[in-house]
């Protein structure tokens, strides 16, 4: 008996049987090389991934009841070529089976290509198969190289008091307590800490609750800047800047 070939929808359970055994089928099965060039070695072949299935089968889809037709096969050739169009036009995952060979791959249909050329009705059919391999997520974590996944970041600590170390910023403090390192500004003015970058082991910082947290106090360079005045000199056709009499004695 001549082998059959068939289509099977799993999700559906439709199943397509070719209504005439195609002449012949070729498939490609194993892993394709990867050339690499080494500096020290020069060109080297490495394993590559696993090939996927591309081929062409081309059937007959008869209009006559043949002799060489498979048992039960119908001779309406349109019908065949619908259900084949469908799935090709659906991107619909199937199983591409041949009988009595170890033939069983998942498959998608590329553009069905079709003829008549004889008068008798018949088409003569063109079906790419292009193999299919879903897709998975691949994790980056190696034991070997110490890479390992990125870690959720914890939840803020609580505490109502904290004890400068050695090496603390009141950045990272505030990322510490507050998962926020920009609220440094506004726990020196808590803490009547007038300039924010200047704290030593030792120092026991309060820990307001973060709505409690004052507005942070204006720079130096802001308190600089709303305590300039200028003016334009007319005559001499300048611009003329003045700090307040108490920001002046400060430099």
């Amino acid at each position: 008996m001549a082998r059959q070939f068939i289509f099977k929808d799993t999700e559906t359970g439709r199943e397509l049987v070719l209504p005439v055994t195609p002449g012949s089928y070729d498939v490609e099965h194993g892993r394709k090389a990867a050339g690499i060039t080494m500096q020290e070695s020069g060109d080297v072949n490495l394993p590559g991934p696993a090939v996927l299935l591309d081929t062409e089968l081309t059937c007959l889809l008869p209009a006559q009841g043949y002799p060489f037709n498979q048992p039960g096969a119908g001779t309406n050739p349109w019908v065949y070529l619908e259900q084949l169009e469908k799935w090709s036009d659906a991107g619909t995952v199937l199983r591409f089976v041949v009988s009595g060979a170890p033939v069983n791959a998942a498959v998608l249909l590329d553009p069905i290509r079709y003829r008549e050329q004889d008068g008798t009705g018949d088409l003569y059919c063109t079906i790419p198969l292009r193999g299919y391999r879903a897709l998975a997520v691949e994790t980056t974590e190696s034991r070997q190289t110490g890479n390992g996944a990125r870690t959720v970041e914890a939840e803020p600590e609580r505490a109502e008091t904290y004890t400068v170390a050695a090496g603390d910023t009141l950045s990272a403090i505030c990322r510490r307590f507050y998962g926020d390192a920009s609220l440094y500004g506004r726990l020196a003015a808590a803490n009547g800490i007038a300039n924010p970058n200047l704290i030593h082991p030792g120092q026991v910082l309060r820990l307001p609750a973060r709505e409690e947290l004052p507005a942070a106090a204006p720079s130096r360079s802001q308190q600089v800047a709303a305590a300039t005045g200028t003016s334009y000199d007319s005559a001499q056709k300048k611009w003329k800047i003045q700090l307040s009499k108490e920001e002046a004695m400060g430099f």
